[in-house]
């Protein structure tokens, strides 16, 4: 015969499950996942990190690999060459930070380092036009290609090389210098192995590549968009320059940075309280600048207002902001407060939903950046654990 302490304890084991699906009253729930917008100031921005901030109403708030692989997800909204749109949801705002930083920063790319010139009788400063070179996208996959350190000497693994010779006869027209002018040269180095420097006697060396780049790559390595200005010359005016272009990150100088930029932003929640209906319906239509509202007919002639696309809100806060004509006005009664259309509208952010946008400067496809963006995240991860085992 089981004894008395048995089915009790038996029954506080079966009671378990229950406590894990228990839930938090609306109004806790809403301060945990959404951040509040009123019409001076967010609030509820805290977010709860503490594992046992719930443990009292049976609610688990820890974070484990397990939940976070269950609720984690990402959906694309829109993807191009050159621009990608995607919601990231179930992630802390600071795995969304991470992997902006590292698109903008450590994800590397190829980038004109050195610039060789010839010849240069422009307006234009040797630096100030290297500096414009530096600044060109080009149409090279980095993950083809070796870092280069000072040591190294320059080859097909680590360096692309550049030519540009272009000049202005003298009697003609102004014309305009555009990156489709920068000559890719396969053979590498075409300058002499010894050329005068411009300070005087010294000599500097230019190396010659070994091997021909078109053995490891499948297509020409040119610029990723051809308009690009480069210089003007004028009359008897001419620019003959060799650019190297090695391998870098953003965190040393933007020109290696692969994205235009990277950014993200909460979704967008907007709750209507109360029935908008009438003349507050249209009037409330009318004052948002991106159309978030529509109206709805409720036949018979009635009209109210809905929620068409939330996704386009901006927080302007025009639908949430009093006018003045309702604040100055004293003596008005509880009730005709309560029924103001800005009164019976509350726009949220979701906390762990996160709308991400990619704009890539050319050199590999969005949807590659963030792929590249998450292995060097991960490699981060390991090096911590390595760290601390």
């Amino acid at each position: 015969m089981p004894k008395k302490g048995t089915k009790s304890k038996k029954k506080e084991v079966d009671d378990l499950p229950n406590q894990q699906e228990n839930k938090l009253p609306d109004y806790l729930e809403l301060q945990r996942t959404r951040v509040v917008c009123n019409d001076d100031a967010p609030i509820h921005t805290q977010g709860y990190q503490h594992s046992g901030t719930f443990a009292a109403m049976g609610v688990d708030n820890s974070v484990s690999v397990e939940k976070f692989c269950k609720n984690f997800k990402i959906e694309i909204n829109r993807l191009t060459e050159d621009d990608m749109e995607f919601d990231m949801i179930g992630i802390d705002a600071s795995i969304a930070n991470a992997f902006r930083r590292i698109l903008i920063a450590e994800v590397p790319t190829m980038a004109i380092e050195k610039v060789f010139m010839v010849d240069n009788t422009s307006v234009i400063a040797d630096e100030v036009l290297s500096h414009r070179l530096g600044l060109i996208p080009l149409d090279a996959d980095p993950r083809l290609f070796d870092y280069i350190s000072e040591n190294d000497v320059p080859n097909e693994r680590n360096t692309i090389v550049y030519k540009l010779h272009v000049s202005c006869p003298k009697g003609s027209q102004r014309i305009t210098v555009k990156s489709s002018e920068l000559e890719w040269l396969p053979e590498g180095s075409q300058l002499s192995m010894s050329a005068p420097a411009h300070s005087g006697d010294k000599q500097k060396t230019f190396t010659s590549f070994s091997q021909s780049q078109k053995e490891i790559l499948e297509k020409p390595l040119g610029v990723k968009f051809k308009d690009i200005t480069i210089a003007r010359l004028g009359p008897g005016q001419a620019i003959e320059l060799e650019a190297h272009a090695v391998k870098g990150v953003g965190k040393v100088h933007a020109k290696w940075s692969p994205v235009a930029t990277a950014w993200y932003r909460m979704l967008p929640e907007v709750v209507i309280l109360e029935e908008i209906k009438g003349a507050q319906a249209e009037e409330l239509v009318k004052k948002c600048p991106v159309n978030v509202f529509d109206i709805e007919d409720l036949g018979n002639g009635g009209k109210r207002a809905v929620v068409a696309k939330p996704r386009a809100c901006t927080l302007c806060r025009e639908c949430i902001r009093p006018e003045e004509s309702e604040e100055s006005t004293e003596g008005a009664s509880e009730a005709q407060e309560s029924s103001a259309p800005w009164k019976q509208i509350e726009l949220r952010r979701v906390r762990d939903h996160f709308i991400f946008t990619i704009e890539s400067t050319g050199s590999l496809r969005p949807e590659v950046l963030f792929t590249e963006a998450m292995k060097i995240l991960e490699e981060k991860c390991e090096r911590v654990i390595s760290e601390l085992s």
